[in-house]
């Protein structure tokens, strides 16, 4: 007779099995590297003289065109390490709304430079992700609440135009 081998079944729920999520975030997004990050992004050389501190983003904003976007995309790392360690959706939005307003504003010339290191996305979205991490519920009223304040902004600035048209239109038609 033969030898018979029995394969070995291990099911998928035993603690050697991890998800791709928990692999890539003990590994690669851990806090140490992540506020590293933020401060190289932001604020890890100081203009001597003065409190006034910038980043590899402030820097890179000064390259017409292509530096606020190459600051955003750096930027999306510390979120996506958040969306990795499973911070809930609404921190998330928040801290893309952080870095959309700073590529955003950021891309005004000169101005816009200068915002850009005084809003200090990546320095905030860590702060974000490290309160989130600690306590889940933290900043969820605050995120809604300017979320509500930016809606309510971009409704208005969306509305304007269309009650200055009818106003307009009104006066022209007596």
């Amino acid at each position: 007779m033969g030898i018979v081998a029995n394969p070995e079944i291990i099911p998928p729920s035993q603690s050697g099995s991890r998800t791709w999520r928990q692999k890539v975030s003990s590994s690669t997004f851990d806090d140490e590297h992540l506020d590293i990050l933020s401060h190289v992004l932001d604020d890890f050389i100081r203009i001597p003289g003065t409190p006034i501190r910038l980043g590899l983003d402030g820097i890179v904003g000064f390259i017409p065109g292509i530096g606020d976007v190459i600051g955003g995309i750096a930027s999306t790392i510390i979120i996506f390490a958040a969306w990795v360690r499973g911070v809930r959706g609404i921190i998330i939005a928040r801290m893309v709304l952080n870095v959309a307003i700073e590529t955003a504003v950021g891309s005004i010339p000169v101005f816009g430079n200068f915002f850009d290191i005084a809003w200090c996305a990546n320095r905030r979205n860590y702060k974000l992700l490290e309160g989130s991490i600690s306590d889940p519920r933290r900043h969820t009223f605050t995120s809604w609440l300017i979320f509500g304040v930016v809606a309510a902004g971009v409704l208005a600035i969306a509305v304007a135009p269309a009650l200055l048209l009818a106003w307009v239109l009104m006066r022209l038609s007596r």
